[in-house]
């Protein structure tokens, strides 16, 4: 019988910016169609462990294995939505163009796309409940439906693991809500893990979190959920990151 190998490994992580550490020891086993959570506060190593798993940072210490193997070798296998998308809102280009720019073929990018390409973009489009907006320009949109715009052209590759980095920041509580109800019909497919603030929204969605200050806790949200099945009602922040920091789960 043959051995499924975890999407990320991550063992012994440490990480430093000259002199401070930022990470410490920091180990995690993200298991196939998991929907991680990484939560904690400004500056507690978020956005950094994100960096590694992709190898835009340099490993001081420590290893990061996708799928068993080197970075470099997987990273067609990353889909990744960064919290800052950089996107000119001036310039004219349509929905399913952006999506199209997801293509890692960059002689593709270059001499423009075939049929079948734009045919596959409008059935990435179909999957974040977007297709519709297929030929508005980007800039007509709202700062939701623009995200699952960019989560679509995060698929275009068709990637095994969705790195996101604040998905739902600036956006209004409606539009987190489609954005995480989209990445919850994704997370059926491939493996979810996401760096959020929005505690009581994504702990609906997620099934794991991983709270890092420095060092890591892990926590599988089955037990937890179990103390808040209404999420509707008033949650204090504050208190679930204290717990989530604190408890182990």
């Amino acid at each position: 019988m043959q051995t499924l190998t975890n999407p990320i490994s991550i063992n012994k992580l440490f990480f430093k910016y000259e002199k401070e550490f930022v990470l410490e020891d920091i180990n995690l086993e993200i298991k196939e169609k998991d929907f991680l959570t990484i939560l904690g506060p400004n500056g507690g190593g978020k956005s950094t462990l994100l960096k590694l798993i992709l190898g835009i940072n340099p490993l001081n210490q420590g290893n990061i294995k996708i799928f068993g193997n080197n970075i470099l070798n997987e990273l067609s296998n990353i889909g990744y939505v960064p919290q800052n998308t950089n996107i000119n809102l001036n310039f004219p280009i349509s929905v399913v163009e952006v999506v199209m720019m997801g293509q890692n073929n960059i002689k593709k990018r270059l001499f423009g796309y075939k049929k079948y390409e734009k045919n596959k973009a409008l059935e990435i489009l179909r999957k974040v409940d977007m297709e519709e907006f297929a030929s508005s320009k980007i800039s007509n949109l709202s700062g939701g439906q623009r995200q699952r715009v960019l989560i679509a052209r995060a698929l275009f590759a068709h990637p095994k693991i969705l790195l996101l980095d604040e998905p739902t920041s600036n956006i209004d509580i409606k539009g987190c809500e489609q954005i995480y109800q989209t990445l919850e019909k994704l997370n059926k497919d491939i493996t979810i893990v996401v760096i959020s603030h929005d505690i009581s929204v994504v702990l609906k969605y997620a099934t794991k979190a991983a709270y890092i200050n420095k060092k890591l806790t892990y926590h599988n949200l089955s037990k937890m959920k179990n103390d808040f099945k209404n999420l509707e009602s008033h949650v204090c922040e504050i208190e679930l990151l204290e717990m989530l920091g604190k408890c182990k789960c």
